[in-house]
């Protein structure tokens, strides 16, 4: 049996990166390595197109001619570098079928998507493209003539959709991440079946150029990985702001919190009679109250549940019948039953009843927006059932609409979401937890969910993910920090609450002085640059280290309002010439009388703490 672990164990993007670093693997191997696997667990359902093995085999060979130019720099130039993926058959990839699980519509598209070409621009490996529910309507897996496919583990169940194959293909270790898109949970209902990590961020934060559409302007693309480290990884690669698509936006990120985040839950979950699930989700808030920082807090979710009814039974069906387009006209007979019941809707649907309909959204958006007032990040069970696929096929419309309960609301009320395992239910099936918050608390979100995966699975650990937000393209300021406010230390948080970026550490011009401030808490440092006519034998100055990090022009502001008297931000001259924004202090701050130390000879605030660490420290008296 195909198990999570098993696939975790053996195809990961972290554990591949070490194997490459350490040479013990080459992308030729990792091809061979690939398509091994993919024979041996024998799921033909899962794949639509795959790539020629001739074709990997010289991607392998272009890979390796890369590394030995690349040298040392070669994951700084392809971070993703020979990493097999496989992407969902909705999304384009150069001279390869786009079928949307539907012949009848298939073509081939001559430029991949804009997120294909970035993962493959990153050094990736693309594997093939997978099976869907058709048109992307559904999330169960088995509305395509391709096949049902079946949950990782246990064959009579569903996997999930509309990303069927592209869940399962990492779940049984085929790939190491695979793309699906996710307009109503199709990135998370699977992650949630197969014990994975679904990633659905910030509508219009990854360009969906070359996705076919399920409902324009709510599709996003997802992302399947075994670890949310994974996950971020990937999702770093594809964060850019696209000019080309008119869906895509530059989301500006909400930063990280400074404190413990205010966490919410159902206060009446909904399991449709399901104890197994029950059990699992309570079982899995028992260990959260337990280890996370804050206790959850009972949330209302009547408006959330209130959009999800928008979503299907509502005029935004008509989305989906413009993406299918004269096909549904002329090729009915090619559209699977289900899926065809579900577009043909729209037909009851008039443009007064569209305008009603957002008018009603944004009367539920308001009220929703006033629950994330009060807490930072809503917890729901990922899905409320896990359904086989009998069942499935004899009850299609009420079972798939239950899968929907958690996941349905979430992009149209602009939300971003994480869904990450959990305790499994009793019966072995695997349950997981969704975490949902507002556009751009995508990094909150991964921060938190690396944290609750580490709690349940032994080889997975909480990554420094506080250190690793998106790369963004907005206006920022470069700051010089030199105490408190360095990685590590009490105030650090402040920076990462501002959004900041870790730059690198480095050292200003020799002309300057370090003094440890008396009485401040926590404890902090002054630089003080000292002018040549002041700079003598009796107060010498040197290099003093600080670290340099960009934060985004909208929040330095707010980060500058929490800098005490007698610190302030200045100008800081930096050994390599440049001069940038720091911290720096009121020389009155720093006179004999003040009772600060002089610390300059250590060369740096985190030198000075160390010697207060050490044995018989004289760092007082120096």
């Amino acid at each position: 049996m195909t198990t999570t672990a098993n696939a975790h164990a053996v195809c990961s993007i972290s554990k591949l990166a070490a194997r490459y670093a350490s040479g013990t693997l080459t992308p030729t191997q990792c091809v061979e390595e690939t398509l091994q696997r993919i024979d041996a667990v024998d799921r033909p359902e899962v794949w639509i197109h795959r790539v020629s093995a001739e074709d990997l085999y010289a991607r392998a060979a272009q890979l390796e001619a890369l590394q030995a130019e690349a040298g040392a720099a070669l994951f700084e130039r392809a971070p993703l570098f020979g990493v097999p993926f496989a992407v969902k058959d909705n999304i384009d990839v150069a001279g390869m079928p786009t079928t949307a699980a539907c012949p009848a519509f298939a073509y081939t598209p001559e430029e991949s998507a804009f997120a294909v070409q970035r993962l493959l621009d990153s050094g990736a490996i693309l594997i093939g493209k997978t099976n869907l529910d058709q048109f992307a309507t559904g999330l169960v897996g088995v509305r395509s003539p391709y096949g049902a496919v079946r949950q990782v583990e246990f064959p009579e169940r569903v996997s999930g959709g509309s990303s069927s194959g592209s869940a399962v293909a990492v779940a049984a270790g085929c790939v190491a991440f695979s793309l699906g898109t996710d307009t109503a949970g199709s990135g998370r209902v699977p992650a949630g079946f197969n014990e994975l990590v679904g990633l659905k961020s910030s509508v219009g934060l990854v360009s969906k150029r070359g996705v076919v559409p399920a409902c324009l302007s709510l599709d996003c693309v997802s992302i399947f990985a075994h670890d949310v480290a994974d996950a971020w990884a990937v999702l770093s690669q594809l964060a850019a702001f696209d000019p080309l698509d008119a869906f895509s936006r530059r989301v500006p990120p909400l930063g990280l919190s400074a404190g413990p985040l205010r966490i919410g839950v159902p206060a009446h979950a909904e399991f449709y009679g399901d104890a197994l699930a029950a059990d699992a989700f309570h079982t899995t808030l028992v260990t959260l109250r337990e280890h996370l920082a804050s206790k959850p807090a009972p949330i209302d979710l009547t408006p959330f549940t209130q959009v999800s009814a928008l979503l299907y039974d509502g005029p935004w069906v008509a989305e989906r019948r413009a993406a299918v387009g004269e096909l549904f006209d002329t090729h009915r007979d090619a559209i699977d039953p289900v899926v065809g019941g579900v577009i043909e809707k729209a037909d009851q649907f008039s443009a007064v009843d569209a305008f009603a309909a957002q008018y009603r959204l944004a009367e539920l958006a308001r009220e929703a927006e006033a629950v994330f007032d009060d807490i930072d990040v809503l917890i729901v069970p990922t899905t409320p059932t896990h359904p086989t696929i009998a069942a499935v096929k004899a009850n299609p419309v009420e079972l798939n609409s239950q899968l929907g309960y958690y996941t349905n609301f979430v992009n149209l009320l602009d939300l971003c979401a994480l869904a990450v395992p959990g305790v499994r239910r009793g019966d072995g099936l695997p349950a997981g937890v969704t975490l949902i918050a507002p556009a751009g608390a995508d990094h909150r979100l991964a921060v938190l969910g690396a944290q609750i995966q580490a709690l349940f699975f032994d080889d997975v650990h909480a990554p420094e993910l506080q250190q690793r937000p998106l790369p963004t393209d907005e206006p920022s300021v470069t700051l010089a920090v030199v105490g408190a406010h360095l990685r590590g230390q009490p105030l650090n948080g402040q920076l990462l609450e501002a959004g900041a970026r870790f730059i690198e550490a480095t050292q200003t011009t020799p002309d300057y002085r370090l003094f440890a401030l008396a009485g401040t808490t926590p404890a902090k440092p002054a630089l003080v640059r000292m002018p040549d006519h002041m700079n003598d034998a009796t107060t010498p100055t040197q290099p003093i280290a600080v670290e340099l990090w960009q934060v985004p022009l909208r929040l330095f502001g707010a980060l500058v309002a929490q800098v005490p008297a007698p610190l302030g931000i200045g100008t800081v001259r930096l050994a390599n010439g440049l001069s940038v924004k720091g911290f720096i202090c009121e020389p009155a701050a720093v006179t004999a009388s003040s009772g600060a130390l002089d610390i300059t000879h250590f060369g740096g605030w985190l030198a000075y703490l160390a010697s207060l660490a050490a044995p018989n420290s004289a760092a007082v008296s120096s």
